[in-house]
């Protein structure tokens, strides 16, 4: 919950307006504003004071007491222009909140955190436990002193500044080690738990047993990603409680899934008990992986639980973004948010450019050029392989017409792939021409370079028939400038010479142009490769030079009705 205190009416105004829009996030502090700041201190995760900086700064200062439990405070000025990370940058999310903060109101976030300030990712914001020395490695990457990456157990970490050597170092691993002087142990989700236990099992009985399974295979209690089970134990207290207590989901399988599970140690007792003759160690097993701890009993008598261990293979994170159709402006916050957090970046090289100056330091570029999609989709699923955080980039929406596909076509569930949507060009088009996807429309690629002729024709054909507003892409280039001509044609045998049609060249781009001409007037020679190309339908209709397709057909009919 985000505590909100304000002292003015300028501050009540902004603070409503986040109560507003965050209405199941906040929570409005009223009377005096010190015992406000006090109670929101305690009582919140977070903290919003519209306030001056100095005021919040005495009142917070006599509430401080760790850095890893004190709620974030963020400073919104009375004239709404800053908001401040002032407490709790990262462990409390101070720096994200005053970002989102600062989008809200149109105020500019203020963050002097050393990592954020100059693009490093703060090592307590990757997620995973950390322990060590934060401070002192942190102060290394910045100074550009060598830190060395030990990665015993690989995951996808954002770009680090990090070196094959070095007197400081980031050790990743799931094994049960102390931090070295000079050195970051992160705690990678790697390990899987699984369960098995009697009915009425207590609680302490089998976290007992995990934590020395655990201890004794030299494992850290902080790698475990999840405790699994039958579904017939889903809600056994004692497994759960016993979750919950590690902090960790509860996620079951069914007793067939894990019958299908080959394991070391079958049971006759759990096959007729729950239908399988392992819980414990096919439920740890059931996703693969290698099995550290086997099938072991707790030291109870009669004993009531068993539990295994498995470090689960490492999985790579591809995301494959869309960057939209060029404006900085319409490059989503989401698709910025992943683009900071790859470590491995894939693109066209144009699209690179566009997008460089966004990637944090260290962050490894590989770029083709023209006519290399496939060659790109296989890196980028490569290197996620590799257990990588990847950005594969392409233009507008990555699923149209863009790298989503072959990047699909090419992975397999061992990696984790995430789809950022983008702002397409006929999306960008449609804006720019007024409202000409009003109704039913498609989109089709004159490019037949990958797909016969034969094909896009059927397909252009088909829509004319339908009588759906049509945005061509890749519709003429100095190589193809027959198959634009050949499509217009098509749609008059079923539309009007005086059907509006919408042509767009680089939509959102600095020498962005749109006109509005007609099906009988287009001059195809003026259309490019950079030119998206929108034909209305049977109601689409110039109104005060903008492109209109009315949502229904009886605002037509009542249009000419009135005349």
């Amino acid at each position: 919950m985000i505590g909100l205190i304000s002292a003015t009416v300028a501050g009540a105004a902004a603070r409503d307006r986040l109560a507003a829009a965050w209405p199941s996030r906040t929570r409005v502090y009223d009377g005096p504003v010190g015992d406000a700041v006090r109670r929101a201190f305690a009582e919140c995760e977070q903290l919003v004071c519209f306030l001056a900086t100095g005021a919040v700064v005495r009142l917070v200062a006599p509430l401080l007491a760790d850095k890893a439990s004190d709620p974030g405070v963020v400073c919104v000025d009375e004239g709404g222009r800053f908001a401040v990370s002032l407490v709790g940058g990262h462990a409390g999310g101070a720096n994200e909140l005053a970002l989102e903060v600062g989008e809200l109101l149109g105020a500019e976030p203020v963050v002097t955190t050393a990592t954020d300030a100059v693009g490093v990712p703060g090592l307590d914001t990757l997620g995973l436990p950390v322990e060590g020395d934060v401070a002192g490695v942190s102060r290394a990457m910045l100074d550009g002193e060598p830190v060395a990456l030990k990665a015993e157990s690989a995951w996808p970490l954002p770009p680090l500044r990090v070196t094959d050597a070095g007197t400081y170092a980031i050790r990743v691993t799931d094994r049960l080690v102390e931090p070295a002087a000079h050195e970051v142990v992160l705690r990678p989700p790697t390990l899987v738990v699984g369960v098995g236990a009697s009915k009425g099992a207590p609680a302490d009985e089998v976290l007992a047993l995990i934590e020395g399974a655990l201890r004794d295979a030299g494992l850290s209690a902080r790698s475990v990603a999840e405790l699994a089970t039958v579904d017939a134990k889903a809600g056994e207290p004692g497994i759960v409680e016993a979750a919950a207590r590690l902090g960790v989901p509860l996620v079951t399988h069914s007793a067939e899934r894990l019958s299908e599970v080959e394991v070391p140690n079958p049971s006759a007792a759990p096959l007729a008990a729950v239908g399988t003759p392992s819980v414990a160690e096919a439920a740890a097993l059931v996703r693969g992986g290698e099995l550290l701890v086997p099938k072991r009993k707790s030291a109870a008598s009669p004993a009531m639980a068993t539990c295994a261990v498995v470090r689960r293979p490492a999985r790579g994170r591809l995301a494959v973004v869309g960057l939209g159709p060029g404006a900085r402006d319409l490059l989503t916050p989401r698709a910025k948010a992943e683009l900071r957090r790859a470590s491995v970046l894939v693109g066209l090289d144009q699209y690179v450019d566009q997008i460089r100056d966004l990637l944090r330091p260290g962050t490894r570029v590989l770029e083709s050029g023209l006519g290399a999609e496939e060659e790109r989709a296989r890196t980028a699923v490569a290197e996620a392989r590799k257990g990588q955080a990847v950005a594969l980039i392409g233009s507008g929406d990555a699923g149209v017409y863009a790298m989503a596909s072959p990047a699909l076509a090419e992975a397999s569930d061992d990696i984790d792939v995430i789809g950022v949507p983008g702002v397409t060009a006929a999306l960008a088009a449609a804006a720019i021409l007024g409202a000409p996807l009003g109704h039913d429309h498609v989109s089709i690629s004159l490019s037949d370079l990958h797909t016969p002729w034969e094909v896009i024709e059927r397909r252009v054909r088909a829509a004319a028939e339908a009588d759906i507003v049509v945005t061509f892409y890749n519709p003429r280039s100095r190589g193809r400038d027959w198959q634009l001509p050949k499509a217009l044609a098509i749609l008059a045998e079923h539309r009007e010479p005086t059907t509006p049609v919408g042509v767009v060249r680089n939509a959102s781009r600095p020498d962005e142009s749109g006109r509005l001409t007609t099906l009988a007037g287009l001059d195809p020679t003026t259309v490019d490769m950079m030119t998206v190309v929108t034909v209305g339908n049977t109601a689409t209709r110039d109104i005060a030079g903008r492109m209109v397709t009315p949502r229904g057909y009886r605002w037509q009919e009542s249009q000419e009705g009135a005349q």
